[in-house]
Formats: structure tokens, C-alpha cells, sequence
């Protein structure tokens, strides 16, 4: 059984929304295979955080653990399994005939001819189609790729198509009861850091004041692994986007989108030397606009 959802993303039971958003990024960004290639340790950290924020993050899938523990996220016993405990039989597991085989079983003519003669064939129940929601990785949602999933008391394999967007209705076939199919509306898990719009790929990148306003190289990830440097022309502003071509999804681009940090100054000679800057470079970014 895996571990506590709470108790991996180590927030309580009473944490806020944020704070489970919050903590989620964190260690997402802690154990990202992108930040400790072939630990398999941390690969299995991060599978676990993603699996606990696929079920705290969304509010009926919380409300069920928190009321049913692992057997509200499809993660309890698998059908067929029956439970002795200090109240004695449980037998909620089984369908009637089910139980009426094991009755029989225990209730007499258990091993005989007689009692083989007269238990009830179970009926083989129709094929049925099957709604269910599935939560999936970001970065297989973009790439693509085959992952596995619960779904009730199933283990179900699928291939995700690169590209495939929030609310997709992807078809199984065979998969669902009695072997009808299994519909399944994806619902795409965020990344630790970056954000999508459409087949475009947006990642936020902070930049000192002096590295704006001078210009720099910065070094950033993209979605397929790679590590690339980017130059940073001079007088980049807060907003201001750059365009890596076809490091999106699909042949979509990747955008770093620059987000300018202003040092706090405290000190005189600080205030001075920002005086200074803006005599000589004056600006007025207000011009302009309808309500200024």
C-alpha cells in the first residue's frame, strides 16, 4: 500500500489548498528527474509526490480519501479479497454468487460430488462501456508515452498520444466491464515550473537588475531534457518574452519569459547610486496609457 498522501507532501491533514500547491512544487522540484539523473530514489519520490497531489489537489478526490483512506482512490484491496477482522466476515468484496460459492463451501458437501454437483456457474456479466477521469503527468501529456493507471479495482495501460489537452476523451477498447470500453477524460497534472498554452511551452525566468538592464546568458531547461543557453539582450523587462523555436509540443515553441527582481534598497549610497541611474537613464513607463 503506499504511503499517506499527507504524510508525502508532509503537510496535515487540515492544510489549505495552497499549502498543498505549495508543498507539491517544492518537492516536485526537489526529486525532478531533471535535478537527479539515474537516482532512482528520487524518481520514486517524485512519482509519489505526483501521485499524492493527483489526489489531494483535486477537492472530490481529497474528500474521498479523507473519508475511505485509499480504498476512495482505487488503491485499496482488489476484488475477490475478504477481510477477517474483530467484527468477523466482511463480505461487501463479493457479487452473490460469489458468495454463495464460499457458503456452500464451508456450509457442508465441501470436496464431494454432491456439493461440486450443486454449485451455482457464475453468469458471465455483459459487456458495459465505463466513464472514469484519469490524472496524468505534464510531461507525458506534452511528449507522449505509455504509463499505467488504477481505475476502480483495475490496473489499466495506455498510450498518451504528445500533444493531448486537459479534458481529452481518449477511447480504451475491451478494457471496461465484462469487456466493453473504458472512456477516459484525462485531467493534466502541473509542472513544477513550466506552463503550457496550446503547443507553446512557457517558463519563467528571474533576472537581477543589473543582468536585465546589462544583458546576460542564462542556462534553461526545456520540456525534451536538454539544457540550453540563452542570451539575454540588454533591457529586458518584467514580461518581455524569448523564443526558443520548436522546443514546444508538437513543433510548438518554448517562450522564457523574463520576470526582472528589484533589490531592496536600504542604504544611502544605495539610493544614491540608484539616483543616479535614473538621471541618466530617465524613463517613463507610464506614457501612454489611458489612465495614467
Amino acid at each position: 500500500m503506499p504511503r499517506d498522501y499527507y504524510e508525502v507532501l508532509g503537510i496535515t491533514r487540515s492544510a489549505s489548498e495552497d499549502e498543498i500547491k505549495k508543498a507539491y512544487r517544492k518537492l516536485a522540484r526537489q526529486y525532478h528527474p531533471d535535478r537527479n539523473p539515474g537516482d532512482k530514489k528520487a524518481e520514486t519520490s517524485f512519482k509519489e509526490v505526483q501521485e499524492a497531489y493527483a489526489n489531494l489537489g483535486d477537492k472530490e478526490k481529497r474528500a474521498k480519501y479523507d473519508q475511505f483512506g485509499f480504498a476512495g482512490t482505487g488503491a485499496g484491496p482488489g476484488p475477490g479479497g475478504f477481510d477477517f477482522n474483530s467484527t468477523g466476515f466482511d463480505p461487501s468484496g463479493f457479487d452473490a454468487g460469489d458468495l454463495g460459492d464460499i457458503l456452500r463451501r464451508f456450509g457442508g458437501g465441501m470436496g464431494g460430488a454432491e456439493g461440486t454437483s450443486r454449485r451455482s456457474k457464475r453468469a458471465r456479466r455483459p459487456a458495459q462501456d465505463q466513464e472514469a477521469e484519469a490524472n496524468i503527468p505534464f510531461l507525458t501529456a506534452a511528449l507522449g508515452g505509455s504509463i499505467s493507471l488504477t481505475i476502480g479495482d483495475q490496473s489499466v495501460d495506455m498510450k498518451v498520444p504528445a500533444g493531448v489537452e486537459e479534458g481529452k476523451r481518449l477511447r480504451l477498447s475491451g478494457q471496461g466491464p465484462g469487456g466493453g470500453d473504458l472512456y477516459l477524460r484525462l485531467h493534466i497534472e502541473p509542472h513544477a515550473y513550466f506552463r503550457r498554452e496550446g503547443n507553446s511551452i512557457l517558463l519563467d525566468v528571474p533576472l537581477s537588475l543589473p543582468e536585465a538592464a546589462l544583458g546576460t546568458r542564462v542556462e534553461v531547461p526545456t520540456i525534451d531534457g536538454q539544457r540550453l543557453t540563452v542570451k539575454i539582450p540588454p533591457g529586458a523587462s518584467s514580461g518581455s518574452r524569448l523564443r526558443l523555436r520548436g522546443k514546444g509540443i508538437a513543433g510548438g515553441d518554448q517562450y522564457i519569459e523574463v520576470k526582472v527582481v528589484v533589490p531592496k534598497v536600504e542604504d544611502d549610497r544605495g539610493r544614491e547610486l540608484v539616483g543616479e541611474l535614473a538621471s541618466l537613464h530617465p524613463q517613463s513607463p507610464r506614457a501612454g496609457l489611458e489612465w495614467a
